[in-house]
């Protein structure tokens, strides 16, 4: 069994891999910053070995002198997924965090397991491979930008590592379940409940939605074939796009909700929007709105060969349980009939 220290510990994926890998009988060291608990993504508590304070913008990361002791591998998962910060602050977290994490990993003569995301790619089309990011790509926000750096980062160090990159990270692939409703889930809640009814987005856009379970799964098996996954990029995306009128349609399949209505971006004019809709556009759809505006199509054939997994397709059905889900636990509406949806 390994010594694992996992930074982003209380987060939706740090946790559940520190779940995962404890259950494993790996015995993990988690990082945490202000929030000390590290959970699973059932909400219990984790049985690591140790917790750790500090924080990924200090040499050392800020731990105490002697900690975490012992370490074989070091998965990265801390990270800020904001698309609002400054070019100063994405650097500072997602830049020199990942180097800090990378110099505390070399210390220690461990490995580094970084998690990255998908979306790398920027702008670009088509079929995106398991590859490092191409010089001259053109990325829809900084967020994007910064997670782009910090794999060069990665791949210039001095460690044996592998790069993860999920896509869009939503509840588990049976239930919907989901820890906490972050990032994507607040323009989603806007979007069902009608608060913003028009959304720009390309007729042939797709959502790479990813199950969490699928995604801490991946990740944990990599964790113990590190020695077959060094020097590696795996992508950890849905077995299938969701495409935006499917999106539109099941939400729009809800009594309670009604279905957005996707404009052309070239025709779509947010000064036409009645105020209140206008000003939630520009706090939170407009924030998101590249990603209603994009097709790639993630190759995956690496992580599945590494890991034998692969998720089930982003469709319509898994959108419903993501639904449900959020509908039983309260972060949306619920009216009679709530889950007697009228299609699919």
């Amino acid at each position: 069994m390994l010594n694992i220290f996992v930074t982003g510990a209380a987060g939706l994926i740090g946790g559940e891999v520190c779940a995962r890998l404890a259950r494993a009988g790996h015995s993990v060291h988690a990082l945490v910053h202000r929030n000390p608990e590290v959970r699973g993504n059932d909400g219990a508590l984790v049985p690591v070995a140790g917790t750790h304070k500090g924080n990924i913008q200090l040499g050392g990361l800020g731990l105490k002198p002697g900690a975490p002791g012992p370490i074989d591998l070091v998965i990265h998962c801390a990270a800020s997924i904001r698309f609002d910060l400054s070019e100063a602050d994405y650097h500072a977290i997602n830049v020199q965090g990942t180097q800090n994490a990378l110099t505390l990993a070399e210390a220690h003569g461990a490995r580094f397991l970084h998690v990255s995301t998908a979306y790398v790619c920027g702008l670009t089309e088509g079929r995106i491979t398991e590859r490092a990011v191409a010089d001259g790509t053109r990325f829809a926000n900084g967020y994007e930008a910064s997670k782009a750096a910090g794999e060069a980062v990665v791949r210039a160090a001095n460690v044996p590592f592998a790069i993860v990159r999920p896509s869009i990270v939503l509840g588990e692939a049976d239930t919907g379940r989901i820890r906490g409703f972050d990032t994507i889930y607040g323009a989603f809640k806007l979007i069902a409940e009608g608060r913003i009814s028009k959304v720009p987005a390309r007729a042939d856009a797709t959502l790479d939605f990813v199950a969490i379970d699928h995604v801490t799964a991946s990740i944990a098996a990599m964790a113990g074939r590190m020695d077959e996954a060094a020097g590696g990029i795996y992508h950890l995306v849905s077995g299938g796009a969701l495409p935006m009128p499917e999106f539109a349609a099941t939400i729009g399949g809800y009594p309670q909700f009604a279905a957005p209505h996707l404009v052309d971006p070239d025709a779509f004019d947010p000064a036409a929007l009645p105020p209140l809709e206008r000003r939630l556009h520009a706090r939170v759809s407009a924030v998101y709105a590249s990603y209603f505006q994009r097709a790639p199509q993630f190759d995956d054939s690496a992580a599945h060969a590494l890991t034998g997994l692969r998720a089930p397709p982003a469709d319509g059905a898994y959108l419903a349980r993501q639904i449900d889900y959020a509908i039983a636990a309260g972060f949306l509406r619920a009216e009679e009939a709530a889950l007697q949806r009228t299609s699919g």
